[in-house]
């Protein structure tokens, strides 16, 4: 008799991309280690072993070997909608957070006159990228109060990423953008000359933080693990300078019905005949 010799499943796949800024990176990668331990003690099988950053993010939220990642909140209620599910969302301590709650703080030039938003009728915006809540869904919520169902830029640019467009403003390439106050407040403490050119105009309303998934065909006894693993991390003393590094309090566990504050966010706008930023 002939043995085929089958090779071993692939090992799953995990990404903290969100916030997983240079300046921070080798912090992200021992949290990753921290829970990939907390997994393996508990029997979860094909751990990756490092974190995965070669590949674009949409694709990785859609793996289906996807064991762990952070998401947007506005992808996972549109395009990720049936392909990932829920496993928690950390508590952030930088300003504009509340619990798993936060904020886009809106940011102008450090010289800019300007003296609330309404002031930037006609000024140009640039946002990192269009399915972004912090960049875009935020900021298109606070302009439909002002805008009266009418353009309120005079243009609207994309810089691909929050720091770029921190540098646009502060530059004076652009007059405002809405910036997640995570990657605002982990930029001010690691890269502080990026945030010294722009101020903080006003604050957007809260949104349910950005999310903690796995995919769909994730077990029920795995998600649990996941959360188990989160919480034993947030209490353990060893691992708190890694969760101080990243601004992490702890993580809590949120319904899918929570995250749909941001959708209607986006419905109000539309409302008030303000659909698209511009």
């Amino acid at each position: 008799m002939t043995h085929i010799a089958l090779s071993p499943p692939p090992d799953r796949v995990a990404a903290l991309t969100m916030y997983d800024l240079p300046e921070v990176r080798a912090v992200t990668d021992a949290l990753w280690r921290a829970v990939a331990a907390r997994l393996s003690d508990s029997g979860v099988d094909r751990i990756p072993a490092v974190l995965t950053r070669s590949r674009p993010i949409e694709a990785l939220w859609r793996d289906p070997r996807l064991l762990l990642a952070q998401s947007c909140g506005y992808p996972l209620l549109t395009s990720l909608q049936g392909a990932v599910r829920l496993v928690a969302t950390p508590r952030y301590r930088a300003p504009g957070c509340d619990g798993p709650f936060y904020r886009s703080a809106i940011v102008v030039a450090a010289t800019s006159p300007a003296t609330s938003l309404a002031a930037l009728r006609g000024g140009l915006c640039v946002a990192n990228e269009p399915a972004s809540n912090s960049g875009v869904n935020l900021l298109r919520a606070a302009v439909a109060r002002l805008a009266g169902g009418q353009r309120f830029f005079r243009d609207l640019l994309w810089s691909g990423s929050h720091r770029r467009s921190l540098a646009m403003v502060g530059n004076g390439e652009a007059d405002v953008a809405a910036i997640d106050c995570v990657t605002f407040e982990l930029l001010r403490k690691s890269a502080p000359a990026i945030t010294a050119g722009v101020r903080v105009l006003a604050w957007s309303e809260a949104s349910p933080g950005l999310p903690l998934i796995t995919a769909a065909a994730t077990d029920d006894q795995t998600v649990s693990i996941l959360q188990a693993a989160l919480t034993d991390i947030a209490a353990d003393r060893i691992v708190r300078p890694v969760l101080d590094a990243l601004l992490i309090d702890g993580f809590d566990t949120l319904s899918l019905d929570v995250y749909k504050r941001i959708a209607a966010l986006e419905r109000d706008a539309v409302a008030r005949g303000y659909p698209v930023l511009a």
